[in-house]
């Protein structure tokens, strides 16, 4: 029994190490939009901004397929790879000699990062099939380290060479968070034990072997995933906007521009697990209460004086980002163990395109 326990925990800790890398990566560019404009000359800075909707689509489009793979592969497996791909692109996206090549790297990116969420959701929610939401609350703590180390590093890496490189500075981080992936990689695929997919008689049983037996589950679904990906435009949109709007309202480098982005991801350690777990209890009214809150963060904050940005974006981060273990938490509670990697992929894969978009629709 304590075996299993320790391989539980183990697994939990793990999985949250490279839920870390997975959102790194995915808002290390926030600080660094006019740098990349610069250095590669692009006429506006929708087109650097255009490089984290791109990266995003190559996340969220692969999300289905990635979790019909995690529903019949070793999901250790399909992590080690995921994250070693996402390491691979940046490096790419460092070294990418013109925008296009850039543009390429991005995608390549994206696709390993689209291994992550089908795969560690469904085996952190078969580990945990009590507590799920507070088991996914602290694997939440990873994601609030990597949104918290993506733009603090980024930022302060590249303000601090920025003197001598001029605008390339951008991609030293770029390059060094890419090797750390890899690195990352390969750690978690020799601690890491593995996680095969149910036998066939384990599994429970899918009337007509389909995610959603009725036509209205099915649209219940679709509905509540456009919802969800209406929260993510605006959650998406706090970062990239955000950034623009200290750089050219307040006057911020990219240090400072970083700094105060991660604040937004900072406070979100605490509110996931205090949340998830009290989630397991009432989830639907946690949840509603949480995106009021940030909500209400999102009108307050162009209208405050410089000096409370900040605990503006720190408060909105409290209450924002605690609302995706819970909402994760109810998706996989909902579905059995067999089909829970296509319905999490089906999920993100309708919020993430259309809540992604925003990184672009903002620089425009």
């Amino acid at each position: 029994m304590d075996t299993d326990v320790n391989h539980k925990t183990r697994a939990l800790w793990l999985s949250g190490v490279l839920h870390a890398f997975t959102h790194l990566y995915q808002v290390a560019l926030l600080p660094l939009y006019l740098l990349i404009q610069e250095d590669f000359k692009l006429a506006s800075v929708s087109q650097a901004t255009l490089l984290m909707t791109v990266m995003m689509a190559g996340y969220f489009v692969p999300s289905f397929p990635m979790g019909v793979l995690a529903d019949k592969l070793n999901r250790k497996k399909l992590l080690c790879f995921g994250l070693a791909l996402n390491g691979l692109g940046f490096i790419g996206l460092g070294l990418a000699p013109n925008y296009l090549c850039a543009l390429a790297a991005v995608v390549v990116a994206g696709l390993g990062g689209s291994c992550y969420h089908p795969a560690a959701t469904a085996m952190v929610a078969r580990l945990f099939p009590v507590g799920t939401g507070r088991a996914l609350g602290l694997t939440g703590i990873g994601a609030s380290v990597g949104f918290f180390a993506g733009p603090t590093y980024a930022g302060w890496r590249a303000g601090f060479l920025q003197p001598a490189l001029g605008p390339a500075a951008w991609r030293r981080p770029v390059l060094e968070l890419g090797a750390l992936g890899i690195l990352a990689a390969a750690a978690f695929a020799w601690l890491a034990g593995n996680q095969e997919p149910l036998a066939a008689k384990e599994q429970k049983s899918i009337p007509g072997e389909k995610m959603f037996p009725t036509r209205a589950l099915w649209f219940l679904f679709l509905v509540g995933a456009f919802a969800f990906s209406l929260r993510d435009f605006a959650g998406t949109s706090m970062g990239s906007l955000g950034s623009l709007f200290l750089q050219n309202a307040h006057g911020y480098d990219p240090k400072w521009t970083g700094l105060a982005l991660s604040g937004m991801f900072l406070s979100s350690a605490i509110s996931n697990p205090i949340f998830g777990g009290l989630s397991d209890r009432r989830r639907n009214g946690w949840t509603t209460f949480v995106l009021l809150v940030a909500a209400a963060m999102v009108v307050v904050l162009p209208r405050v004086p410089s000096r409370w940005t900040i605990p503006v974006f720190v408060v909105y981060g409290f209450f924002f980002m605690s609302s995706y273990p819970m909402t994760e938490a109810t998706v996989m509670e909902s579905v059995p163990d067999a089909v829970r990697g296509r319905v999490f992929g089906l999920f993100i894969t309708v919020g993430g395109l259309i809540g992604n978009l925003s990184h672009w629709a903002v620089g425009a």
